[in-house]
């Protein structure tokens, strides 16, 4: 408990309000186009649903989603810290009240169609993932988790041997198998991908950005004419670092610049119209953070 209150100083009133956001919005992709139609969200939430299709109706995937999530994030209490863990716990919650407010305070008909796409699998596949993966990008973006499956794959991938990634893709295959096993069909499980590819594609443009910058590492002998044309034209901050051939052992700068995809082309040309033996290398960069002090 202590442990908790010496964190409580961390807390943003923002984070609170984009995880309240995010619950709410994967709440209305899981629930108006999801489960009407059986198919599956991925992880933890997706177990919560199959468990709710196959026990008696008072076990509602808002208590699966309790029961499940909220041990999985205290377990990881210690390696993930107080203030994420308090963030996810919360998330789950506002998924879970407003999942429950949503099938059954709402006046909205869930239980046999999609309310907004009806019976069409590839709409509801398409449009739940979107939506939950919008959800489940702004928790991951401010700080929090929407399902313990993040957790799980921290804790258990390194001891395994196998990366974070190939942790929840096992994790989801197995479960989409169990979900094929226990329909004794395949189509819902394999909508249930269509879900999941379009979730995942989701939650890396909300948390990695869409307009990606790409950052461009310029070796070259000619530092100071290229700095000085790149600052003129594109008027952004250059990295220079001092540097040695491997081979040659001659003596080079390493000129680090960022630019939008737009300017790339011209970037290379400025740098070659002053080195054309200028080794240049491109990367993509998800986000920029620069101190206002």
């Amino acid at each position: 408990m202590q442990y908790i209150l010496k964190n409580l100083k961390k807390f943003k009133i923002k984070n609170i309000l984009f995880l309240t956001l995010a619950g709410i919005i994967n709440a209305i992709g899981v629930t108006l186009f999801l489960a009407p139609v059986k198919l599956y969200d991925s992880g933890i939430s997706g177990t919560a649903m199959l468990l709710s299709q196959l026990t008696p109706e008072y076990l509602t995937l808002s208590i699966f989603l309790l029961i499940l999530n909220i041990p999985l994030f205290i377990y990881g209490l210690k390696k993930q810290g107080a203030v994420f863990t308090i963030y996810a716990i919360y998330t789950v919650i506002i998924y879970s009240v407003s999942a429950w407010l949503i099938t059954d305070i709402l006046p909205v008909d869930v239980s046999i169609a999609s309310p907004l796409a009806g019976t069409d699998l590839l709409l509801c596949a398409l449009f739940g993932g979107l939506i939950s993966g919008v959800g489940s990008g702004l928790a991951i973006r401010n700080g929090g988790a929407m399902d313990g499956i993040e957790v799980m794959s921290v804790i258990f991938a390194r001891k395994l041997g196998i990366s974070v990634g190939s942790f929840v893709m096992i994790y989801n295959v197995l479960l989409y198998v169990i979900c094929g096993i226990v329909l004794k069909s395949w189509i819902l499980p394999l909508y249930s991908i269509v879900t999941y590819m379009a979730a995942l594609k989701t939650i890396d443009f909300i948390v990695e950005g869409l307009d990606r910058e790409k950052c461009a590492m310029i070796v070259t002998e000619n530092p100071d004419e290229i700095c000085s044309v790149l600052t003129a034209t594109f008027e952004y901050g250059i990295t220079r670092i001092e540097a040695k051939g491997g081979y040659s052992g001659a003596e080079k700068t390493v000129v680090y610049f960022v630019v939008n995809r737009f300017q790339v082309t011209k970037m290379k040309e400025l740098v070659h119209e002053i080195d054309p033996t200028a080794y240049i290398i491109m990367s993509e960069v998800a986000d920029i953070f620069q101190s206002n002090q």
